[in-house]
């Protein structure tokens, strides 16, 4: 019986959705301006990496084509040197946002069809009401922060004032987010995770997508360093999803990085949770070796997300997008006759654009496999056509979206 491995990029978008304008980001391209940035030198960085973007192996896989077929130019160094092995195409988002988990749900079939809540750009941020109701029931000196802001320079900017005070640091981003920022042993992570369950239930009004936990360590002196001990507390998607349906027909399930958290931990199998891109396919390539006849591994790389793309680091996020495309053929060796592996992204983070949020992009989608055919597939019209296509492949009814199989 097939089997299938599901790996999502995080923010490794190609190129700027239609309607990529009402949300600013008209010419956003995460892709092709890292592989232009390189080219200018703006990828360089001594004892990491130099010169253009090198990733031979996926642009075998059709990247740079599926990049062109979004943008109407093939980014530098990433058309194909051999003919193609992988069947390849580009898919724009229906659900309204530029959020990990609206892209995440749609590729499991279940378009979010609402608006989520935002909190507005304005100090403070979240609403009165909101705040009191947090301070009250998690019996909180107060709070810092209260606005928004990125993860890694509030707590250098307030990291210090929270381990004085206990005051933990809230912030928001344009994504539907309360973050919550707390000293490990300062604070206390099990006191983190109870104050995050707490604003969760609080958020659930306003339709706030995920609350965050954002645990950290270190000291005003030596600076202070977020750990890998996050964990995102998201509302539950709001129908079945493709994973619902492969645990209900008891095929082995195994999800890996932050799918878990993004799903709720609802239908999401046997959850693995390693530390960094490479810790995660380990594990997803470890977890697919065994895995049994009909299952899926389904996997998120958050690196490029969170510690690239948001901090606007294009040498670093090269760098990334580089040592993953070297481990493709250690994913082609874990494939036997029967299965496939889809690659794709849930939306993009250009990092040579303005601000340090998500940008509204299009995803590759790029599939192979032994018996898989190689070819363009064209425009997907919504993520959930790679849900389908899992579904086809597994046997199962979809739960949405058209399968290209």
């Amino acid at each position: 019986m097939s089997r299938a491995l599901l790996i999502v990029l995080d923010s490794v978008g190609i190129g700027g959705a239609p309607d990529a304008g009402t949300y600013g980001d008209a010419g956003a391209d995460t892709v092709g301006h890292i592989a232009e940035a390189c080219v200018a030198g703006a990828g360089d960085r001594a004892g990491l990496r130099q010169g253009p973007l090198r990733l031979p192996h996926l642009a075998e896989l059709g990247l740079g084509l599926a990049a062109g077929a979004a943008t109407g130019r093939i980014p530098p160094g990433l058309a194909p040197a051999r003919p193609v092995s992988g069947a390849w195409g580009n898919a724009v988002e229906t659900a309204r946002g530029k959020d990990t988990v609206s892209g995440h749900w749609e590729i499991a079939g279940v378009p979010v069809g609402f608006d989520w809540g935002h909190f507005p750009a304005t100090r403070p941020s979240f609403p009165a009401d909101l705040t009191r109701a947090l301070i009250a029931e998690a019996g909180l000196p107060g709070i810092l922060g209260d606005c928004h802001a990125s993860g890694t320079a509030i707590i250098e900017e307030l990291g210090a004032e929270h381990v004085r005070t206990g005051r933990p640091i809230c912030y928001t981003s344009a994504d539907s987010v309360f973050q919550i920022a707390a000293h490990e042993e300062a604070f206390g992570l099990a006191r983190l995770y109870a104050l995050c369950a707490v604003a969760r239930r609080l958020c659930d009004p306003y339709r706030i997508g995920r609350v965050i936990a954002r645990p950290f360590t270190g000291d005003a002196d030596r600076g202070f360093t977020r750990t890998a001990n996050r964990r995102d507390l998201a509302t539950p998607p709001p129908g079945d999803t493709l994973l619902d349906r492969i645990v209900a027909a008891g095929r082995p399930l195994v999800s890996v990085g932050k799918i878990g958290d993004i799903f709720a931990h609802r239908g999401t199998g046997r959850e693995l949770k390693p530390a960094g891109n490479d810790a995660c396919l380990d594990a997803a390539l470890a977890a697919f070796a065994a895995l049994g006849p009909g299952g899926l591994v389904f996997a998120n790389l958050v690196d490029f997300d969170t510690e690239y793309g948001h901090r606007r680091d294009v040498p670093g996020y090269a760098a990334a997008l580089e040592r993953f495309d070297a481990r493709i053929p250690e994913i082609r060796a874990v494939l036997r006759p029967g299965d496939l592996c889809l690659i794709t992204a849930d939306h993009g983070n250009d990092p040579t654009w303005s601000g340090t949020e998500h940008t509204r992009e299009q995803v590759p989608v790029l599939a192979f496999g032994p018996g898989i055919p190689p070819g363009p597939i064209g425009r997907r019209e919504g993520f959930a056509d790679l849900g389908a296509a899992v579904s086809a492949h597994l046997g199962l009814p979809p739960v949405g979206g058209r399968s290209w199989l």
